[in-house]
């Protein structure tokens, strides 16, 4: 499908469907600096993120995560919205997005505007005791970090998804990982991990909204992890249509009424602005 076709029939979809159920993933993040895992293809680029049991069963898996994170945070902490979340949140200014769910944890569709997403897999910004269950701002365990390890901090390595970095070679047994400040608890960043559930009370709130929505658009995700996967199995369950803003191929595939190969921020800008229109 030629670009201008493809972004009419888009622009169509959103304009016959006026309460949208929008997932988002990784590529309406890339735009904005923050590398993905997947390729076109739907396989991993690099080796999969830590699992939950492995971060929590090992000070020396801690401390390699850690390691990489403090290196890589910078990258996350200056992302700013891109042109995909700014036209989501105009979107859902005009009053056509039911629910915006996004697998990502960057929060950038909030710092875009849009007023409620609900954020399927956490937040990177947030630190918690798996103890104690208090929270700290990840920039303030940051600077704790960097105190705490002054060696590292001049360190450089290339960015990886979700504030992470790629180090390689080193001996992490000397990084040192600060306990929770309140009970000494094992300190987390407030995300869903591989092998982790998604907390209920989001999934409630997502197939809520889908069943009160009457069409689902996918931007950004090869909905290759079943946590958002499901939503599009319910959708074609419950006979909504699916369409689908994505670079390569996606599990829903053979569930969709459209789909679009294009860059998420240049299409989705092009349709508010023929709405608007």
């Amino acid at each position: 499908m030629q670009t201008d076709a493809a972004i009419d029939a888009l622009t169509d979809f959103v304009q016959r469907h006026r309460r949208l159920f929008v997932l988002t993933g990784a590529g309406v993040s890339t735009e904005s600096g923050i590398p993905d895992y997947r390729d076109d293809k739907g396989y991993w680029k690099r080796p999969e993120p830590v699992r939950y049991q492995d971060f929590m069963g090992s000070q020396a898996v801690r401390q390699r995560y850690w390691a990489c994170s403090m290196i890589g945070w910078p990258v996350m902490a200056n992302a700013r919205p891109g042109a995909a979340h700014l036209a989501l949140a105009r979107l859902e200014a005009r009053d056509r997005v039911r629910l915006l769910l996004t697998q990502n944890v960057d929060g950038l569709h909030r710092a875009a505007g849009s007023a409620s997403p609900v954020e399927l897999h956490g937040r990177i910004d947030t630190v918690v005791c798996m103890e104690c269950r208090r929270t700290l701002p990840r920039a303030e365990f940051q600077e704790q970090l960097e105190s705490r390890n002054p060696d590292w901090v001049a360190l450089e390595a290339r960015a990886a998804p979700d504030g992470d970095a790629d180090l390689h070679g080193l001996d992490f047994s000397q990084f040192f990982v600060p306990p929770c400040p309140h009970c000494g608890g094992i300190l987390k960043p407030d995300v869903v991990f591989f092998g982790e559930s998604v907390p209920p009370d989001r999934v409630a709130a997502a197939r809520a909204a889908l069943a009160d929505s009457d069409a689902m658009l996918v931007v950004g995700s090869s909905l290759m992890v079943y946590s958002g996967f499901r939503f599009a199995q319910a959708a074609a369950a419950a006979s909504l249509p699916i369409a689908a803003l994505n670079l390569g191929r996606t599990r829903a595939d053979d569930l969709l009424a459209l789909k679009v190969q294009a860059p998420a921020g240049a299409a989705l800008a092009a349709v508010v602005d023929r709405l608007n229109a």
